[in-house]
Parts: C-alpha cells; sequence; structure tokens
C-alpha cells in the first residue's frame, strides 16, 4: 500500500527533515569567518542548507564542533532538494604536528637523558 499526501504536508515534512538535520548536526562549515550547519558528509563532498548558502568555491575548512577536521578545496555547487551541495577536489586531514621527512625508527628514544652530576 502506497501512502499519498497532499503537497502541503509533503512540504511540512520535508521542512521538518532539514530543520532535525540542522539541529543534529555538529558539523559546520568556515568560511572566511562565517559559519554554516553542514547537513550530510560523505567520500566525495557535503551539503548545506540552500537557503543563505554561497556560492563557494575554493578553501573552506569543516569542524566537528571545536575540532579543526578537514580542510578542503571545493570545486562545484548544485541546489538539489533544498541543499546546496558541494564537491571536493581535495580533502586533507588535520593533523597538529609537522610531517615528517625522515623515518623515524621504532626503538628511536623518547628523550635525552643527560648526566647531570
Amino acid at each position: 500500500m502506497e501512502a499519498v499526501f497532499s503537497k502541503e504536508i509533503q512540504a511540512g515534512l520535508e521542512a521538518a527533515r532539514r530543520t532535525a538535520l540542522r539541529k543534529a548536526a555538529r558539523l559546520r562549515l568556515n568560511v572566511d569567518g562565517r559559519e554554516h550547519p553542514v547537513l550530510r558528509l560523505w567520500k566525495s563532498g557535503f551539503a548545506i542548507p540552500a537557503e543563505g548558502a554561497p556560492q563557494l568555491r575554493g578553501l573552506v575548512d569543516l569542524y566537528d564542533g571545536t575540532t579543526h577536521l578537514l580542510q578542503c578545496l571545493i570545486v562545484k555547487a548544485d541546489e538539489e532538494g533544498g541543499e546546496m551541495r558541494y564537491e571536493f577536489k581535495r580533502a586533507t586531514a588535520v593533523t597538529y604536528t609537522a610531517a615528517l621527512d625522515f623515518e623515524r625508527a621504532q626503538n628511536a628514544p623518547a628523550a635525552l637523558i643527560t648526566d647531570a652530576r
């Protein structure tokens, strides 16, 4: 059996779904000091609410709460179903240590102990 709803009820259900996604979203997008809630994140992109969404291109930062997750280069956007969808050209995970340009030995000492006599 298939349920058929009027257009008003379908629009109301869709608005409620978008509101619930927005409230549940911890992910957010930071662009030039402005923040936008991220509704969905997938391997090659993400979606934000279409209302008030800017036409973004270039470098953006993705956060989970206050944790900086990704620095992304985005290249394309499509609007569909009340969402603005952006695709990654590059998504780099944020690290808080410098990258090593050499191989670290597994048995390397953790610190240098000196004789303090």
